[in-house]
């Protein structure tokens, strides 16, 4: 984990990302997307660095997914430092962000909340297997 890149602005962990050899983040302005990114051009054009500082409930762009919607949300209600506490955990035990490709562990759900709870309670899970 490279926990130095921290979360990108529409919520997607930079930290995890198995491109970060070749990406510094979104917010280095070296993004290879940068260009086509609408949450980097909405959140530059209000001033914030990340969607989470932003008061609306957007679905734009990436947000769109569920994992950046809910890291984005994660973040809104408990801080981007415990985001990124609960997911070097959770790599730790064996989460993997990136499984094939850009398809991961969590990825495989269709619920906000129980994304946020799986981040959440990860631990407890593997531990009671």
């Amino acid at each position: 984990m490279k926990r130095e890149l921290g979360i990108a602005r529409c919520g997607l962990a930079c930290c995890l990302c198995s491109e970060n050899e070749i990406c510094n983040g979104c917010t280095s302005g070296h993004c290879p997307e940068k260009d086509w990114c609408e949450n980097r051009k909405c959140s530059i054009e209000k001033g914030i660095e990340h969607c989470y500082e932003c008061d609306e409930d957007c679905k734009k762009g990436l947000l769109s997914k569920i994992k950046p919607y809910a890291f984005t949300q994660f973040v809104k209600r408990y801080s981007e430092s415990y985001l990124l506490d609960c997911l070097e955990k959770n790599e730790k035990r064996g989460v993997l962000y990136h499984r094939n490709g850009i398809i991961g562990d969590y990825d495989k759900f269709d619920d906000v909340e129980e994304l946020i709870d799986f981040i959440l309670n990860e631990q407890e899970r593997i531990k009671d297997i």
